[in-house]
């Protein structure tokens, strides 16, 4: 697999549409400007979707990889090691952030189990169960997995991304679940960024104390040394310091923007998975929206190499999705104000006489 060949497949949303867009936008009854980013929201849309005004989002789906990472054994997690399933009943048992959400926006929820360390009987009927491995390794002192494992990741992202997109579904809400993904995540984000470790490393979506802190950051700096000499492949680089969860993202995002469907990502997970497909595709960020602030350092280090603008800044660190679900309305709400805002009518003709122009001139001279 050479992810290299996505560069050629990935095309840009469609700029005469976008055009198209804009110019619709300049004849709408409600100024231009006055909308704020909603503007910038629906032109996105008409140009991702080829169509003016943009068709409302029908058919969204929350879709959440899930992962254990071996190096949350060093207590660098606010959560046990191993307990990634728990996070996966809890949101599939209606009782998570993401699921009181989505049930509330009635979006339906997808949940992948890429490599969670469990018992597969834990889980619930529910689960898309397409595990490449359990767990992984400890990242600050050996691979997280083997190539032949990050190829399955990566090919196990893009079916996902096949199947949603064969399903009909109109919008990707993408988020994980993991228990110690945020170390990874910071690992690539601090390799690809040429930054130290302790600038990209946050406390996590269940929080930590300055002890776990600097745990975690010693983790993050021994990943770095071994993350550095391979960041010339995207898929060496991902089996060094990823994870099944994290290739198979990748993967998604990728495939997602081949197949030209629009994705809004939630948190540091999501962004580092982001910059590595953007490493390989300089046009995949173009179908991507960045759905919130999550508090995380090395979110905001991604984003900006993305050039990707948070739509929201609630504080929101929980994570699982939940940020970029809460964004789902304004992307809606886009959607039916650029489709429904009623179009001005051109102003009447002036027919004043020329000669009774040149008089009250005259006049006022």
């Amino acid at each position: 697999m050479n992810l290299d060949d996505f560069s050629d497949l990935i095309e840009r949303p469609d700029g005469g549409i976008r055009r198209d867009a804009e110019e619709r936008r300049e004849r709408l009854s409600v100024r231009p400007g006055a909308l704020g980013r909603l503007d910038e929201l629906g032109e996105w849309l008409s140009a991702a979707q080829g169509a003016v005004p943009p068709r409302p989002v029908e058919q969204p789906k929350v879709v959440l990889f899930a992962g254990d990472h071996g190096v949350a054994s060093l207590d660098v997690s606010g959560r046990a090691a191993g307990g990634g399933y728990e996070l996966v009943r809890a949101v599939l048992d209606g009782a998570s952030p993401v699921a009181v959400l989505a049930r509330a926006q009635q979006v339906p929820v997808r949940v992948v189990d890429a490599g969670l360390d469990c018992a597969p009987e834990l889980l619930p009927a529910e689960v898309t169960r397409r595990r490449v491995r359990r767990g992984t390794g400890r990242i600050d002192v050996e691979n997280a997995l083997t190539l032949d494992e990050t190829r399955a990741a990566l090919e196990l992202g893009i079916a996902i991304a096949d199947e949603e997109a064969d399903s009909g579904t109109d919008l990707v809400v993408l988020g994980d679940l993991s228990v110690g993904g945020t170390t990874p995540a910071s690992t690539l984000i601090a390799a690809l960024c040429g930054t130290d470790a302790s600038v990209v490393t946050g406390r996590g979506g269940a929080g930590i104390d300055d002890l776990a802190w600097m745990r975690k950051c010693a983790a993050v700096r021994d990943a770095l040394r071994r993350a550095r000499p391979v960041l010339g492949d995207q898929l060496e680089l991902l089996a060094a310091v990823g994870g099944p969860d994290l290739a198979a993202t990748t993967g998604f995002l990728l495939q997602a923007s081949v197949r030209r469907l629009p994705v809004i990502l939630d948190g540091v997970v999501g962004a580092a998975c982001a910059l590595v497909a953007q490493r390989a595709a300089f046009r995949a960020p173009d179908w991507w929206l960045a759905g919130q602030v999550s508090g995380e350092p090395a979110q905001a280090k991604a984003l900006d190499r993305m050039s990707l603008n948070p739509l929201l800044d609630h504080g929101v660190t929980v994570g699982e999705g939940t940020g970029a679900l809460l964004a789902l309305p304004l992307v809606r709400a886009a959607a039916a104000l650029a489709a429904e805002l009623p179009e001005v009518t051109d102003p009447p003709a002036d027919t004043t006489p020329v000669e009774d122009t040149a008089v009250v001139a005259d006049e006022v001279g």
